[in-house]
């Protein structure tokens, strides 16, 4: 008889939400769903002017981010719910106080293991938001970190044990390796060769170097086609509208680039995602934060199998090391389009850094992620099977 581990409930923002997070959370409760045959809770995250929100059926509890005694109210819920452990794929800035400080309160309150998923970790913090994570750390059963680098910052620089940390990898889709000509046929590219970048835009991203390099890549590579894929952010659309996809968008017409740089700018669904992904050539992350410890659509990418050019932030070298993918420099327009035209010219090496990347991304597929987590919560509630921890073992 299989054993399973531990009733969890999830929490983290949460689709129809639109950020990275809410799509992080459904993915890990959709593959744990599947992996253990079972149907996990999730406690949503509304941000203030959220609570309107309309969930899907498995949101059974919303913790308001904007009100502080919602915190303990709801660890008042969860501490009556039958569920023995709390997953939460914690971002800062989805918390209120300063630093987040008020998620603190929940877990003050707590009286069941919480299993805390950080999807940040700042090499070099202020006092506040050490003292902050310091304390998130400590009242926590144990921390999840997607990256070696974010694990060694936390021992390092925050000083927590290392056995209080769990690597687990960004999930990533388990697709095929495959060539490109299907897809590209499927939207009408020919034999055009792609570059893709995918996510949420906003200035951060480096996105304006990265157009400035089609120009020197579309005079060696005229067929060349930059499709940058994604929404703006609802944050920065808040604060500023659309002025930096504006802004975009005047810098591909002042350069002549309309053929060669599009900008997509509706919020991918999963499947058409994976669609572009498919006949993407070369994907690009020209990010401008070096000290970025994760990145969704760097892994997505790898687990895909692309040839990838990045700029060296801290979690392209760590998941493009041992010849994974090339790096550039940042905010250098040169440095990227010297990166991209090396493998657009060089079919066999995009192969060969194709083929490693989809090798390592075997170790990050949702499938896999969800036997870590359950091997996790199993060995911190006593009395679930080791069956588990197997399926970890074995992915």
């Amino acid at each position: 008889m299989q054993a399973y581990p531990p009733r969890t409930i999830f929490m983290g923002s949460y689709p129809p939400r639109a950020c990275g997070i809410a799509t992080f959370t459904k993915d890990v409760v959709e593959s744990y769903n599947a992996s253990f045959g079972v149907g996990a809770e999730v406690a949503a995250i509304d941000e203030p002017g959220g609570e309107s929100r309309a969930y899907p059926p498995e949101v059974f509890a919303r913790l308001r981010a904007g009100d502080r005694g919602s915190y303990r109210d709801m660890a008042a819920v969860i501490n009556a719910h039958p569920a023995r452990l709390l997953n939460v794929q914690h971002e800062y800035g989805l918390f209120g106080g300063e630093e987040g400080a008020w998620f603190l309160n929940l877990l003050e309150a707590l009286d069941k293991p919480a299993v805390v998923s950080l999807h940040t970790v700042l090499p070099e913090p202020s006092p506040e938001h050490r003292a902050v994570a310091q304390r998130l750390c400590r009242l926590a059963s144990a921390i999840v970190v997607l990256s070696e680098t974010g694990k060694e910052i936390l021992v390092d620089r925050y000083g927590i044990d290392p056995a209080h940390v769990i690597v687990i990898h960004h999930g990533v889709p388990d697709v095929p390796f495959c060539d490109t000509d299907a897809a590209k046929t499927s939207f009408g590219l020919g034999d055009r060769m792609v570059i893709s970048t995918f996510g949420l835009i906003s200035r951060g991203k480096g996105l304006e170097y990265a157009i400035e390099a089609m120009r020197s890549v579309v005079r060696r590579r005229p067929e060349a086609l930059y499709l940058i894929l994604g929404a703006t952010h609802p944050q920065v659309r808040k604060l500023e509208g659309e002025s930096y996809r504006e802004t975009l968008q005047q810098i591909i017409s002042s350069a002549g680039l309309e053929n060669n740089v599009k900008l997509i700018g509706d919020y991918l669904a999963f499947d058409e995602l994976v669609s572009y992904l498919k006949a993407t050539d070369v994907y690009l992350t020209p990010y401008l934060n070096p000290v970025q410890v994760v990145s969704g659509t760097l892994a997505y990418a790898v687990g895909c199998g692309k040839a990838v050019v990045s700029t060296p932030y801290l979690y392209a070298k760590e998941l493009l090391a041992q010849s994974r993918g090339l790096l550039c420099d940042f905010r250098d327009a040169q440095s990227i389009s010297q990166q991209v035209i090396a493998l657009l010219d060089d079919p066999s090496l995009r192969r060969a850094i194709e083929r490693r990347a989809y090798r390592f991304g075997r170790r990050m597929t949702w499938s896999h992620v969800a036997a870590e987590y359950g091997a996790l919560f199993a060995r911190l509630v006593p009395g679930v099977g080791a069956s588990v921890a197997r399926m970890a073992e074995t992915g």
